[in-house]
C-alpha cells in the first residue's frame, strides 16, 4: 500500500469513526425525551440514577483501552508482524473480559448494598441489570482497538451505531411494555437498563463477523518475520500505562453523576421531602443530556487544536506550545459562554419542549452554566495529557468531585428549606462550582506548564459581553414570542418548540455578530482552527473580520 493510498484510508477511517460517535452521542443525548414520556418523572429518576455507576466502571474496565491497543497493533503490522498484533488482540481480550467479568460480579453482587446507600432498595433489580452489560463491553472493546490498529473504522463505527440503535430500542419497548402491563416504573428502568446488555450484544456480534473475516485474511496471508512473543504480564503492564490516564481522565461526569446519586435523593430524604424525592431527582436529571449537548459541539472545537500542540511539544518549540495553548482554551472559552449564557436564557421553552412541562427550569438553568467550565476543563486536561503531564489532570478531576459532594449536602439541606425545587438548584450550584475548581486548577497547571498568559479581556470580558447582548436580545424576543404564541391559541409545548427553535437560531447569529464586532475573534484565529477556515473569506467581505492578529494575542 502506497502512501498516498494509506493516508486517503486514514483519513476517510477517521471520518467514519467521527460521523459514528456524533450519531452515537446524539441518540444517546435524546432517548431520555420518549422515555420520561413513558414513564415520568419517578421513571427517569430510576434509569438515571443507577446509569453512572456502570459507566463510571465501565470507564474503569473499558476507557483507553482500543486506543492502547491499537497503538500496540500499528506498531506489530509496522514491520509485518500479523500474528505479534493478533497475540496483542488475544491477551487484550483476555485480560478485558476478566476485568469485565470483576466489575459485573462487584455490581450484581453488592447491588441490593449499593440500593441502600442510595436510599432506595427498589434500586436493586435495575442495578444487576445494568451490571450485565459488563461482561459483553469491554471484549467489544478489545476488538475495537485491534481493528483502528489496521487503520479500520468501519467494524468500530458501525457497531458504535447498532449498539447504540438496539440500546435505545430494548429501552422504548421495555419501559412502554413495563408501564402497560402495570409493572411500574422500577420494572421499566430494570428492561431500560438491560438495554445497554442487548445493545452491546448487537455491537460485538459485527464485531465477530468482522474478525472472523480478519482470521480468514490472516490465514492466507504471508507475514514477515515475527517477533518474539512478550509474556502476557509485559503486554498488560505496557497496556495498562498507555490507557490508565486516559481511563482515570475520563471520569468527571460519571463521576459528578454518581455523587448525585448518592446524595440528592437521600438528601432531601433527610429534608422531609421524602414523598416528592424520587420525582424531583427525575427532574434534575433532565439537564444532563442537555448539558452534554451543549458541551460536544465547544469541546470538538478545541480539541481538533490538541493534535498539534502535542506535536510541537515533541519537537520542543515551547514558544508553538504556548501559542496554541492560548488559542485552544480562548476558542473553547468563545464557545462556551454562549453556549452556558445561551442555554440558560431558554432553558424554560426547551425544558417544556423536551419534556412536556416546565418543571425545574431555573435548577436546569443554574446547571447549564456547567457547560462552560466542564469544556475548558476537558481542553485543559487534554492539553495536560498531551505534554504528558498525565496525573494532573486527574487529580483536580478527583478535587473538584469531594468539592461537589461536599456542596451537595450543604446546598441541599440548606435550600430544602424553600422546596425541592430549590433544592435541586443546590445541587445543580454544587456541580457548577465542582467543574470551576477542577478547571481552575487545571488553568494553573497549564500556565505553569506552558507559561500560558490568559488575558482576562480576551478570556471573560468580551465573550461575557457579546453572551450579555446576546440574552438580552433573546429574552426580549422570548417575551414578546411568547405572549403572541399563546394568544394565537397554540398549546404551550407547540409554543416551546417554535420558541426554541428560533430563539437558538437567533442567539447564534446575535453572539457571532457581535464576537467578532468586539474583536474576541481575529482572522488569525480562524485560520489556525481546523474547519473554520473557510469562513474567513467570506467573513472579510462583510466587514465583521479583523485583518490581523487580534490585539491581545500573537499566535504561531
Amino acid at each position: 500500500m502506497n502512501a498516498v493510498t494509506s493516508h486517503k484510508r486514514f483519513l476517510q477511517g477517521a471520518a467514519i469513526l467521527a460521523a459514528a460517535s456524533l450519531i452515537s452521542k446524539i441518540l444517546g443525548v435524546f432517548y431520555r425525551v420518549p422515555y420520561k414520556a413513558i414513564t415520568g418523572d419517578v421513571g427517569l429518576y430510576a434509569y438515571a440514577q443507577v446509569y453512572p455507576i456502570y459507566s463510571t466502571l465501565l470507564i474503569l474496565a473499558t476507557a483507553g483501552f482500543p486506543l492502547a491497543v491499537s497503538k500496540i497493533v500499528a506498531e506489530k503490522l509496522a514491520v509485518g508482524d500479523a500474528a505479534g498484533a493478533r497475540r496483542v488482540f488475544h491477551v487484550a481480550a483476555a485480560f478485558l473480559a476478566a476485568t469485565g467479568t470483576a466489575c459485573f460480579a462487584l455490581l450484581f453482587f453488592g447491588a441490593s448494598w449499593i440500593a441502600e446507600l442510595m436510599g432506595d432498595a427498589r434500586l436493586t433489580t435495575p442495578i444487576r441489570m445494568v451490571s450485565t452489560a459488563l461482561l459483553v463491553v469491554p471484549v467489544m472493546a478489545a476488538i475495537r482497538g485491534y481493528f483502528q490498529g489496521q487503520q479500520n473504522m468501519m467494524p468500530t463505527g458501525v457497531s458504535q451505531v447498532l449498539e447504540q440503535l438496539v440500546r435505545i430500542a430494548t429501552i422504548l419497548v421495555l419501559a412502554v411494555w413495563a408501564m402497560e402491563t402495570g409493572r411500574g416504573v422500577y420494572a421499566a428502568a430494570s428492561g431500560a437498563l438491560f438495554g445497554s446488555f442487548t445493545g452491546a450484544l448487537a455491537g460485538l456480534a459485527v464485531m465477530l463477523v468482522y474478525l472472523r473475516k480478519d482470521e480468514l485474511r490472516i490465514s492466507v496471508a504471508r507475514t514477515t518475520a515475527a517477533s518474539a512473543p512478550e509474556p502476557p504480564g509485559a503486554l498488560i503492564k505496557t497496556i495498562l500505562a498507555l490507557s490508565l490516564p486516559i481511563a482515570l481522565g475520563s471520569l468527571i461526569l460519571p463521576l459528578m453523576q454518581l455523587a448525585d446519586s448518592f446524595t440528592v435523593k437521600n438528601v432531601l430524604d433527610w429534608a422531609g421531602l421524602a414523598d416528592v424525592s424520587g420525582k424531583w431527582k427525575g427532574v434534575y436529571d433532565r439537564g444532563q443530556p442537555l448539558v452534554q449537548f451543549s458541551s460536544f459541539f465547544a469541546a470538538a472545537l478545541s480539541l481538533a487544536l490538541v493534535p498539534s500542540i502535542a506535536e510541537a511539544n515533541a519537537r520542543g518549540q515551547r514558544a508553538v506550545i504556548q501559542n496554541r495553548t492560548e488559542l485552544a482554551v480562548r476558542m473553547t472559552v468563545i464557545v462556551g459562554w454562549p453556549a452556558s449564557v445561551g442555554l440558560a436564557v431558554i432553558m424554560e421553552p426547551v425544558n417544556t419542549m423536551l419534556y412536556g412541562d416546565p418543571a425545574g427550569s431555573f435548577a436546569l438553568a443554574v446547571l447549564a452554566f456547567s457547560t462552560l467550565f466542564a469544556t475548558v476543563n476537558v481542553t485543559a486536561a487534554s492539553i495536560l495529557q498531551g505534554l504528558g503531564e498525565v496525573m494532573v489532570p486527574v487529580r483536580n478531576l478527583f478535587i473538584g468531585v469531594a468539592v461537589k459532594l461536599g456542596l451537595n449536602v450543604v446546598l441541599i439541606a440548606a435550600l430544602s428549606r424553600a422546596g425541592a425545587d430549590m433544592a435541586i438548584a443546590g445541587a445543580a450550584l454544587a456541580t457548577v462550582i465542582g467543574y470551576a475548581v477542577a478547571m481552575l486548577l487545571n488553568m494553573r497547571a497549564l500556565r505553569v506548564r506552558t507559561g500560558m498568559r490568559a488575558a482576562r479581556k480576551a478570556l471573560v470580558v468580551k465573550p461575557l459581553v457579546a453572551s450579555l447582548i446576546m440574552a438580552a436580545a433573546v429574552y426580549g424576543v422570548y417575551t414578546v414570542l411568547h405572549a403572541a404564541l399563546l394568544g394565537l391559541g397554540l398549546p404551550l409545548r407547540a409554543a416551546s418548540v417554535v420558541e426554541s427553535l428560533a430563539l437558538t437560531a437567533l442567539g447564534a447569529a446575535v453572539y457571532g455578530v457581535a464576537v467578532l464586532r468586539l474583536g474576541a475573534v481575529s482572522r488569525r484565529d480562524l485560520e489556525l482552527v481546523p474547519k473554520t477556515r473557510r469562513l474567513v473569506p467570506l467573513l472579510v467581505r462583510l466587514g465583521m473580520l479583523k485583518e490581523g492578529r487580534d490585539a491581545n494575542h500573537a499566535h504561531n
